[in-house]
């Protein structure tokens, strides 16, 4: 008896179970295990149990068998700790208590004399059933679903039962059916063997919309599509599958919609609003999920496997992504994905949106014209990269800016403006360039202005650093839900610097290179506003003496369910300002007297 576990990258773990002597992997439905994917054979490999012991053998495969990541060139006895690569495919071959092979001294021994009978066998193979390995012509089909119920593992499989039981049946349909067509799409046009370089993106879209067009009529004509389908609809969301990003596209189309969150192939969340909901739309499949992370992240030069099973990365109009796969995603690949609008938004939007007052934007022009250096605080999708992309906007056109970011987000008008992005390592785990990395470098561009999207390590006391050493003027973001939050997570992040400064050393960096703190807000009726305006006025003993200039005060929700509130003046005037009274320049003091 031989229990056979197969794990497809990014899709679901099978356990197969075979009473026989041998068992055949490949392409081709005559194998016991069929392997649909463009880079598994016809008959790729053979699995032989003989004494107790497990052998896998090549059956001259296009691309190879694996164990354990290096290709084998012959019969070899495996133990059930070994990972067996077949394409996409991680296997694993063991057997029942009772059938637990010997220990590895008398594997070894075997493996000499199970040689002859391998290669005997692969002979065999070879002359009754597996003619030349070539890509046409033969038909080719994925296990079918009830043998996948069959021998897939109960915890698998209550998993997936648990996930299907809220799906719409018209939509799980769908999705098969999605799935069907992209199958055959895979034989009619071998997506992974096109040359998509010599073919170029319009050649390539437009051979693949004709090829689905064809499989749709095919299918038409042997009645396997329900009438009350919109063919073209249909057409458009396999196409959009197989070459773009799947039911993402029409969600990054619609302006109003501001995120998108996969949390496995049939569950879709969008925010549109400020409001999430349940988006109707679904992949086909783990696989499809697995496909669109790829094709997000390939083109920036990251990557994302069982090795490195997350990524952050872009798209083209600079929106945020975030991707997870198995293992560490349990119920499978997840994408998330932060939208920025088509057009860059403008302080009069933040007015419009009644996120600010023009008497606070008329403030935060006036601290970034100052050179004041800035924090922008607030929780996640708080709105604090877009106030930070606002607040760059007021900087000269005449300055040096730079930008540092993890994934490049920031979308400056400046024509001086250098962009910066950090990178992650390569396969062997170098090549790695950090965002401290980057700020360090900085110091060395000229920068009037560094700009650092986010501080989430050690970067902050670099930052810090440079904020102290003559580049005033420059601004961040960090997760905080209020100003004093704010400190005491910076704080923490210098420590992570490594530096072993005393505490009270570093609030002294804190309290002379940082001038006004910005708190953002996300409220639970989905509206972002600016909740504190806070100036840090310097240091009683070993605490940081904090000064709020502006606070949004609430006073209760509308009949539709809206925060009301209203900015409020403390009645204090930050520093600076009285500095620049007395020196006889124009500023309006009319803005810190509480109405």
């Amino acid at each position: 008896m031989m229990l056979i576990t197969l794990a497809e990258k990014g899709g679901d773990t099978q356990e197969l179970i075979f009473e026989k002597p041998e068992v055949t992997v490949g392409r081709l439905a005559g194998n016991d295990i069929v392997l649909n994917k463009g880079n598994v054979s016809k008959y790729h490999t053979k699995f032989v149990l003989k004494d107790g012991r497990y052998i896998v053998v090549d059956l001259k495969s296009t691309n190879g068998t694996f164990v354990n990541g290096k290709k084998i060139g012959g019969p070899l006895v495996v133990k059930p700790t070994d990972k067996i690569y077949i394409g996409d495919y991680i296997i694993n071959v063991d057997a029942p208590p009772e059938e637990v092979p010997e220990e590895e001294a008398q594997a070894d021994e075997y493996a000499e004399e199970g040689d002859g009978y391998a290669d005997e066998q692969q002979d065999e193979q070879y002359d009754e059933e597996a003619p030349e390995d070539h890509d046409g012509g033969d038909e080719a089909h994925e296990l079918a679903p009830a043998d996948r119920k069959k021998h897939m593992p109960a915890s698998l499989a209550a998993a997936i039962r648990k996930n299907a039981k809220h799906l719409d049946p018209k939509l799980e349909a769908y999705a098969n059916l999605q799935k069907d067509i992209h199958d055959r799409l895979i034989e009619y046009l071998d997506l992974r063997r096109l040359d998509m370089d010599k073919l170029g993106d319009e050649e390539l879209w437009r051979r693949t919309e004709k090829a689905i067009r064809d499989i749709i009529e095919t299918m038409e004509a042997d009645e396997e599509i329900p009438e009350e389908l919109d063919r073209d609809v249909l057409l458009t969301d396999v196409l959009n599958e197989a070459l773009g990003l799947g039911p993402l596209e029409a969600f990054l189309a619609d302006d109003d919609i501001s995120e998108v969150m996969v949390n496995h192939q049939s569950q879709i969340y969008i925010e549109r609003k400020g409001k999430l909901h349940l988006s109707d739309k679904i992949f086909s499949s783990a696989q499809a999920v697995l496909g669109v992370i790829e094709r997000i992240v390939a083109p920036i030069g990251r990557r994302i496997d069982e090795s490195s099973p997350l990524v952050d990365a872009r798209l083209k109009d600079g929106s945020r992504v975030n991707a997870i796969i198995p293992p560490l995603a349990l119920k499978g690949p997840c994408i998330t994905i932060r939208k920025f609008k088509r057009d860059r938004l403008t302080v009069e939007d933040l007015i419009k949106y009644k996120s600010v007052t023009p008497q606070i934007a008329e403030f935060m022009e006036m601290c970034v014209q100052s050179h004041k250096n800035i924090l922008i605080s607030g929780g996640t999708g708080s709105g604090k990269t877009t106030l930070l992309n606002i607040m760059s906007s007021f900087i000269p056109d005449t300055e040096r800016i730079i930008t540092v970011e993890d994934a490049a987000e920031l979308q400056l008008a400046q024509d001086h403006w250098v962009q910066l992005e950090s990178r992650p390592p390569n396969l062997e785990g170098k090549g790695a360039i950090t965002i401290r990395d980057l700020v360090k470098n900085c110091l060395r561009m000229r920068p009037d202005r560094i700009v650092v999207g986010e501080c989430r390590s050690g970067e902050a006391l670099d930052m810090l650093q440079a904020m102290n050493t003559g580049h005033d003027g420059s601004m961040t973001t960090l997760h905080a839900n209020t100003p004093r939050d704010a400190l005491a997570r910076l704080e923490t992040l210098v420590m992570m610097a490594g530096m072993e400064l005393p505490a009270k050393a570093i609030r002294e960096q804190i309290a002379s290179a940082v001038h006004m703190l910005i708190q953002q807000t996300r409220f639970g009726d989905g509206t972002r506003k600016i909740t504190y305006i806070t100036e840090i006025a310097g240091m009683e003993v070993d605490i940081i003496t904090l000064q709020d200039i502006f606070y949004f005060k609430q006073d209760g929700f509308t009949e539709e369910g809206k925060v009301r509130g209203r900015m409020v003046a403390t009645g204090f005037v930050p520093r600076f300002y009285d500095d620049m009274q007395r020196r006889g320049l124009p500023v309006n003091m009319a803005i810190f007297r509480e109405e």
